[in-house]
């Protein structure tokens, strides 16, 4: 009974904190660009940081982030890390904040049908690669991207395993995507990782086992820009591996 008010009080001030917002961006989108990228601006600035209070107080959410490798970051760089949930991109707004940052997702996020979510990302000017369709088109957008980052100062977030673990291990990665950013912006990469995100990874487990986990994130290495296929492989496979390194060892119990 308990745990069931909590949840109800959980979302019942997540609507209240985001109902504004979701009806100024149905309102106005996509009518009033500069509107929604400010309210867009507001979510990322403000509300993602009140996110994270609320499931610490209702919630017992812990959220560790280390960033004692910061001072290697440069001005603007790639961001390659592994991918466990949706939270991943509010975590990663919060991890880097005071830099912008933009992500290549799976194009039903960009759909209007999901409140709030769908028009805050097409207003602030995330990449979306459809699932169906060739890959002439996932490649042109993935250019125009990176040329809205180039100009725009953004840095660029992908996850190369193209889908969230649903066990926490590491999927395979592919290539393509990160390679055409490379190619594309010619930026510093940096290699992320998190962890404990894949324990509330669908809507069924969210509630259930967010006060159990400690979502974890940590900047691990920043290579300088792979300019040639050969380097941009070898940079995947160094990132996978330092991926996992990390991973282990905080599941074997090690904080660093």
């Amino acid at each position: 009974m308990f745990r069931a008010l909590g949840n109800f009080l959980v979302l019942l001030t997540l609507i209240g904190m985001l109902a504004p917002s979701a009806a100024g961006l149905l309102l106005f989108y996509p009518f009033f660009g500069k509107i929604c990228y400010k309210i867009s601006d507001y979510i990322v600035g403000v509300c993602s940081r009140r996110l994270f209070v609320i499931l610490r107080v209702y919630k017992k959410f812990r959220l560790s982030f280390s960033k004692k490798n910061f001072e290697s970051l440069p001005e603007q760089f790639i961001v390659l890390s592994n991918h466990q949930s949706l939270l991943d991109i509010p975590i990663y707004m919060n991890f880097f904040r005071g830099r912008d940052v933009r992500f290549v997702a799976k194009d039903a996020l960009s759909k209007n049908y999901i409140p709030l979510v769908g028009p805050m990302l097409k207003s602030h000017g995330h990449c979306f690669i459809p699932r169906k369709g060739g890959s002439s088109i996932v490649m042109q957008r993935i250019d125009s991207f990176s040329e809205r980052c180039l100009r725009n100062k953004w840095n660029p977030v992908i996850f190369p395993e193209g889908t969230r673990s649903k066990d926490g291990s590491l999927g395979k990665f592919y290539s393509a995507g990160f390679r055409r950013i490379a190619d594309s912006t010619r930026l510093p990469v940096a290699v992320c990782v998190v962890d404990d995100g894949w324990k509330i990874n669908d809507i069924q487990h969210v509630m259930e086992n967010m006060h159990k986990i400690n979502y974890r994130a940590k900047l691990l290495k920043v290579f300088p820009p792979a300019l040639t296929k050969e380097d941009q492989v070898a940079v995947l496979d160094q990132a996978r591996a330092l991926m996992q390194e990390q991973l282990d060892a905080w599941r074997s119990g090690k904080e660093d």
